[in-house]
């Protein structure tokens, strides 16, 4: 294994690269430039560097610096990560400036999130060319361990095996190796699935809208975290960024889900743009006698009004089932209820699992990459489970076929491509809303 003692974050001060910083002090135990733009800004980082690793033990390790420093800092480095904002031209020139000083045995790397690291690899110089990878981690990355490995036609595939081997037995990452492609392959399917429901969300404006469609697609359909409320987390300007991206630059069988709705451009114009700005599609009030009330965007009305708490007797009757450990009784009364709720909620999961085997043909190498990048970089159960989870009740290949309607795309190839799972469908499942 590569022995990497000393690495520089570029963009520390930010979620993502105050984050990774942490990673590779606490398991890696790498000396660790934290360089942004204001000296105070990357003295403040490694508080909240050691706060996301939990270990006090590294702070000796995290080293603040600002860009009058950047040129020594990476000349010294065996590994270069920026975490800048996801701007490809203020990558290009961030880039072109690490390619002047970098050492000829280093590894340089972008964290981003679904730009084109090849475009990003040509900014250095022919001989430092093959020594630039996308390595997309996801946040919390203490917690998501997922990695995306991205090669390009220049890498040398002995460093990418020598890093592949780091990110994976030192820093602990689930690396997935993807293709260069937008949003690459977590990004890719999850912010399918979120932005097709915030659409739905305005579809069903006049049902509740956001809480409506949060509460069809809880924690008892598979996931930690309510698609909508996934998307105020990782911020509304982040959301809108990656599917505009891929929007622009793919044209898959679901290319109109990654339009983003009106609403969300509206919002992130205001600067309401989730959690990180105080508010965006969720806010919680807390009031003087220490009272906690959610409220929630209404997009009819345009306004915030309290979270309703839905009760849809299909969700009831799965979580009862559920809390039983009766999954197949649980998936019967999914797929045996036609109303209107649980016909959505069926479409999402049989969509769900459709389009990840589609988008790992494209992006990944098989359907279990698109399980590990679910499992480890979302938190939600992977599609080859999901199939796994039906086939308990009935068979998947002919529901799908009576109950999804797809234009422009090959079923049967699709569903020939369905493997068994190396995931438990059962931890994933949740018997709450």
């Amino acid at each position: 294994m590569r022995e990497i003692k000393t690495v520089t974050i570029v963009g520390a001060n930010g979620t993502m690269g105050c984050n990774v910083a942490a990673i590779y002090a606490a398991f890696g135990g790498c000396t660790v430039y934290l360089v942004c733009r204001d000296i105070n800004k990357a003295k403040a980082t490694v508080a909240k560097s050691v706060s996301s690793v939990r270990a006090d033990s590294i702070a000796s390790r995290l080293i603040p610096a600002d860009y009058a420093m950047l040129d020594e800092c990476v000349a010294k480095s065996d590994i270069i990560v920026e975490h800048i904002k996801e701007e490809l031209g203020a990558k290009v020139e961030l880039m072109q400036k690490i390619g002047k000083v970098m050492s000829s045995h280093a590894i340089a790397c972008s964290g981003s999130s679904g730009l084109s690291i090849t475009t990003l690899a040509e900014c250095f110089p022919d001989n430092l060319r093959s020594h630039f990878f996308g390595v997309h981690m996801f946040n919390p990355p203490y917690a998501m361990t997922l990695c995306e490995l991205i090669p390009t036609k220049y890498s040398d595939m002995g460093l990418f095996t020598d890093l592949k081997e780091y990110l994976s037995d030192k820093l602990l990452r689930t690396v997935v190796v993807v293709k260069d492609s937008p949003a690459f392959l977590g990004n890719r399917i999850g912010f399918q699935f979120i932005n097709e429901a915030l659409q739905y969300a305005e579809k069903y404006k006049d049902n509740g809208g956001i809480d409506y469609v949060d509460a069809i697609l809880g924690a008892y359909t598979g996931r930690t975290m309510a698609p909508i409320t996934t998307a105020d987390f990782v911020g509304l300007d982040v959301h809108k960024a990656i599917v505009d991206n891929i929007y622009a630059n793919t044209n898959d069988f679901s290319h109109n889900s990654f339009i983003c709705p009106g609403y969300i451009n509206k919002l992130v114009e205001k600067g309401k743009l989730g959690r990180k700005s105080g508010g965006g599609l969720y806010y919680l009030k807390k009031f003087d006698s220490g009272v906690k009330q959610m409220y929630v965007y209404d997009i009819a009305s345009d306004s915030y009004r309290e979270a309703n708490k839905y009760v849809f007797p299909f969700a009831e009757t799965m979580i009862r089932k559920l809390r039983k450990g009766s999954y197949r009784s649980a998936f019967q009364a999914l797929i045996d209820n036609h109303s209107q709720e649980a016909e959505m909620c069926l479409h999402f999961l049989l969509k769900y699992v459709i389009y990840s085997i589609a988008a790992s043909e494209e992006v990944g190498f098989s359907v279990h990459d698109a399980d590990d990048v679910m499992a480890a970089g979302f938190n939600w159960c992977p599609p080859m489970a999901v199939v796994d989870a039906i086939l308990e009740v009935t068979d998947f290949k002919e529901l799908v076929k009576e109950r999804l309607e797809l234009g422009g795309v090959d079923i049967d190839y699709l569903l020939s491509l369905i493997e068994p799972s190396k995931y438990d469908f059962r931890i994933y499942f949740k018997a709450k809303k």
